[in-house]
């Protein structure tokens, strides 16, 4: 993976048209190890959960190309390369695996630095109630998937959380630390050592195995609330 680092880390201290075109070659040809990484992904999250069964990496990959109509940053390439894998693809609304390879310092905002996740940032408001009335009503089963069933490394994303209970839930209502998440994701940012390890793929998918249940937890609620329309 360190030529895909090596030449994002360019990109972002060269990120204009003229250095991208001159450096074209290069961009294809960690496009392409780039997405041989996603497959080899895609086939270790397969031997455990079936529902991603026949993606391809054009299903999950992404342009490099930024969308800049409504940006104040109008840079005209990301600086990172990553891939989401889920049920029926990056575009079907489920949840799934996210990986990426970033630049940046370690622990700031997206897209910099590396990242392993898995749910999403952003629900519709149905699935959202239907998550927190599954929480409520579960006798701590959310909790128990969170801190006891994925790995240690990953960290609750608690950005937008709301400061008090949702309109429709008590003050007292249990588990109110998981009722005012907006966003149902955990994340681990890896550093370079770790995505540039012989084993680095391996690790990756073990820890997406690990956090099995809480993609299935989220993408149940999806599905109930897709039934309901």
């Amino acid at each position: 993976m360190q030529e895909i680092i090596d030449f994002l880390r360019q990109l972002r201290d060269n990120n204009n048209r003229v250095w991208f075109q001159a450096n074209k070659d290069r961009y294809l040809r960690c496009a392409a190890l780039f997405n041989d990484i996603t497959q080899q992904i895609i086939t270790g999250i397969e031997s455990f959960d079936p529902s991603v069964k026949g993606l391809q990496p054009k299903d999950c990959t992404y342009r490099i190309y930024r969308d800049v109509r409504f940006s104040s940053d109008k840079s005209p390439y990301k600086t990172h390369m990553g891939c989401y894998v889920c049920p029926g693809g990056k575009k079907s609304g489920y949840v799934g695996y996210y990986f990426h390879i970033g630049v940046g310092d370690m622990g700031t905002e997206y897209p910099f630095g590396h990242m392993v996740a898995v749910g999403d940032y952003c629900y519709e408001p149905k699935v959202l109630q239907t998550l927190r009335e599954d929480i409520v009503n579960g006798d701590g089963d959310f909790h128990d998937i969170v801190t006891k069933q994925c790995s240690p490394l990953f960290s609750l994303d608690k950005t937008g959380a709301l400061k008090r209970n949702p309109k429709g839930f008590e003050p007292d209502a249990p588990w109110a630390e998981y009722l005012r998440l907006k966003t149902f994701c955990l994340f681990y940012t890896p550093d370079n050592s770790f995505l540039t390890a012989p084993d680095a793929i391996a690790k990756v998918v073990e820890l997406f195995r690990s956090a099995l249940p809480f993609t299935q937890y989220i993408n149940r609620a999806i599905e109930f609330t897709h039934a309901e329309k």
